[in-house]
């Protein structure tokens, strides 16, 4: 069973204990925003005021949303079938499903009342020293000149072909069969989307240390964590109108938001958090 189904399951079983919210909202960025991170994102908002963040710049996605935002049927939509398309769909229907499956996450999470811990390191924790071959699956452009210099070596999967290369104490590649000899590895949470998740990690498995960090990242992490990954680090929204704002024109929303590291070892796991959203 794929991360995808596994997470759509969940969903279901979500379903069966509970209703859920419908959508209330597609949240974009402007197109003038593309070119920085703060053009990255959508945003999927469920009558509850969940949110549920996922990528947009793949292809020609945000210009696609953008045509199309009026036509997707999105408002009043069930979330749940929205969700769907993240297992089902293709495109840009599956990058909405995929923030609808985040969004039901970030739903059950706080019906659950579990707040993850927050968290300001951007390398998720992977603590690289001296002797540490880490491993970073898409290239953190501020990154690594911090591994390099903490005395670690560092080894870069990426899938574009014009970033291969030797660069200053570091080799990007687009070979992932380099990543086994990692014992530590960052993971960009774009591998969810871009069909590369069970490949990128399945050449982790020496990894003490597997983090797949991200905005995108927001999605329940049994699935990640059944395949080695070790710390889940994703956004939550804390201040829903500033957040929705800021997105919308294309600012800053890290006021807005709230950055966490999730363990594996810290983590209750889906069924209790749907006993606990039950209970309550």
């Amino acid at each position: 069973m794929s991360i995808a189904t596994e997470l759509l399951s969940m969903l279901e079983r979500f379903a069966q204990r509970a209703p859920l919210p419908r959508v209330r909202a597609l949240h974009l960025p402007p197109a003038s925003a593309a070119a920085g991170k703060e053009g990255e994102f959508c945003a999927l908002e469920l009558d509850d005021g969940a949110i549920g963040l996922s990528y947009v710049l793949l292809d020609d996605a945000l210009a696609q949303l953008a045509a199309g935002v009026e036509g997707f049927g999105l408002a009043g939509a069930d979330a749940l079938a929205v969700a769907r398309e993240f297992a089902q769909g293709a495109g840009v229907r599956r990058l909405l499903g995929f923030a609808a499956v985040n969004a039901l996450a970030a739903c059950l999470f706080a019906r659950a009342g579990f707040v993850p811990g927050g968290t300001a390191d951007s390398t998720g924790l992977i603590d690289p020293q001296p002797g540490d071959h880490v491993g970073m699956i898409g290239l953190f452009p501020s990154l690594p000149e911090r591994i390099v210099r903490a005395g670690a070596r560092l080894t870069v999967v990426e899938l574009k072909a014009h970033l291969a290369g030797e660069r200053d104490g570091y080799a990007v590649t687009l070979d992932p069969r380099r990543l086994a000899d990692c014992n530590k590895v960052l993971s960009t949470s774009t591998i969810l989307l871009n069909d590369t998740v069970e490949a990128m990690l399945a050449c982790c498995a020496r990894a003490g240390t597997l983090a797949v960090v991200g905005p995108g990242a927001g999605c329940l992490p049994d699935p990640l964590y059944k395949r080695g990954v070790t710390l889940v680090g994703g956004t939550r929204v804390v201040d829903r109108a500033a957040f929705v704002e800021a997105l919308r024109e294309g600012r800053r929303w890290s006021e807005a938001t709230r950055k966490y590291a999730l363990r594996r070892a810290d983590y209750p796991g889906f069924a209790a958090l749907l006993d606990r959203a039950a209970a309550g």
